[in-house]
C-alpha cells in the first residue's frame, strides 16, 4: 500500500549518543507527536495500530531508539516497512555531532559513553558509528547538533515536524565557508569558490554578501548568473523528488572560503529564483561573523 498525504505519520529519532535524542523528542511532543522512548523496533508495527485503535485517534508518532538497543538497530529498516505497508507515511530522523562535540557533552556531565566499556569515551563514539553508520546513510533528514544548543535543536526539530499533514517541503539554504569545515547535514553541496572574491576589493572586504554593493560585485561577474540559473534548475526536479518520496526536510549548503560574501549572496539569489508553491525555504548563514 503507497502511503497518501494525510495518512497516519511514523518517525523514527535515531542517531550518536550525546546528539540530542532526548531535546528531540520533548520538542516533538509539544507539537503534538505521540513520542515513545526507547521501543524496540520490533514492536513499532504493534504501536502503530494506535492510529487506527486509539481513541481519540494517534495520527503522529515518535519512536526514539538508541544505543541502549544494539541487537535491535538492524529490525528498524523492516519495522518501517511494514509500518509503510500498512499505508503509514515514514521517516527517519538521525542526529549526529563531531566526535570532539560528542567527547566534549560527555566530559561535561562527566557521565561514560554506552559503548566505551574499558576505553575511552572517544573508543565508544567510534563503535557506535560504527553500529550505526548504514542508519546515517538510510536517514530522510541527518540534523548535526555540533553547533546547536538546547534552544536552538529544539526550534530546528518544530521548523523540521511541527506541521502535520502538509506536502510542503522546507528548505534550508545554508551559506558557509569551507575553511571552517563543510556541513554535516547538509544534502546537497555547493562550491562557489570559482568567483572573484570580494574580499580582495578593499572597500567590500568589510562589508558581507547581505549588502547590495557586494551582491551586486559578485552577481556581475563572469559566470556567476549562469551558474544561478542552471543550478537553481537543477535543483527543481530535485525538489520535486523530494515531495514524491515523502521527504519532508532538505539542506542546501553554498560554500566559499570563509562563509562572508560569494556563498551569503548565491544562497540570497538562490532563494529568490527558487521560490515555489509547496516549498518554504530558511535562510542559514552559519560562518557569518566569524572572521
Amino acid at each position: 500500500m503507497t502511503p497518501l498525504a494525510g495518512s497516519p505519520e511514523l518517525l523514527v529519532i535515531t542517531g550518536m549518543s550525546g546528539a540530542g535524542r532526548s531535546t528531540a523528542a520533548k520538542a516533538l511532543e509539544d507539537v503534538g507527536w505521540y513520542v515513545v522512548d526507547n521501543l524496540p523496533p520490533q514492536l513499532i508495527p504493534t504501536l502503530a495500530d494506535l492510529t487506527t485503535t486509539a481513541s481519540p485517534a494517534v495520527s503522529r508518532i515518535a519512536v526514539a531508539v538508541d544505543v541502549r538497543g544494539r541487537s535491535f538497530f538492524s529490525a528498524i529498516p523492516e519495522a518501517l516497512e511494514i509500518a509503510r505497508s500498512h499505508g503509514m507515511q515514514t521517516r527517519l530522523l538521525f542526529l549526529d555531532a563531531t566526535d570532539e562535540a560528542l567527547v566534549r557533552r560527555f566530559e561535561s556531565v562527566r557521565r561514560p559513553h554506552p559503548l566505551q566499556g574499558d576505553g575511552t569515551v572517544l573508543d565508544g563514539i567510534m563503535r557506535e558509528r560504527h553500529l550505526i553508520a548504514d542508519l546515517r546513510g538510510a536517514a530522510d533528514t541527518v540534523i548535526d547538533t555540533s553547533r546547536l544548543n538546547v534552544h536552538e535543536l529544539f526550534s530546528k526539530v518544530i521548523e523540521v515536524y511541527g506541521e502535520a499533514g502538509a506536502a510542503i517541503l522546507r528548505i534550508a539554504m545554508m551559506s558557509f565557508g569551507f575553511k571552517y569545515g563543510l556541513p554535516l547535514d547538509a544534502d546537497l553541496v555547493a562550491d562557489v569558490r570559482f568567483l572573484p572574491n570580494p574580499h580582495w576589493v578593499p572597500e567590500l572586504r568589510p562589508r558581507t554578501g547581505l549588502d547590495e554593493e557586494v551582491s551586486g560585485y559578485v552577481l556581475s561577474q563572469d559566470g556567476a548568473k549562469e551558474f544561478v540559473e542552471r543550478y537553481a534548475a537543477a535543483l527543481q526536479p530535485v525538489f520535486a523528488g523530494y515531495v514524491r518520496e515523502n521527504k519532508r526536510y532538505a539542506m542546501v549548503a553554498v560554500g566559499c572560503t570563509g562563509g562572508k560574501h560569494r556563498s551569503v549572496a548565491i544562497a540570497c539569489e538562490l532563494v529568490t529564483r527558487l521560490q515555489a508553491p509547496g516549498l518554504k525555504f530558511t535562510v542559514v548563514h552559519r560562518d557569518l561573523g566569524r572572521e
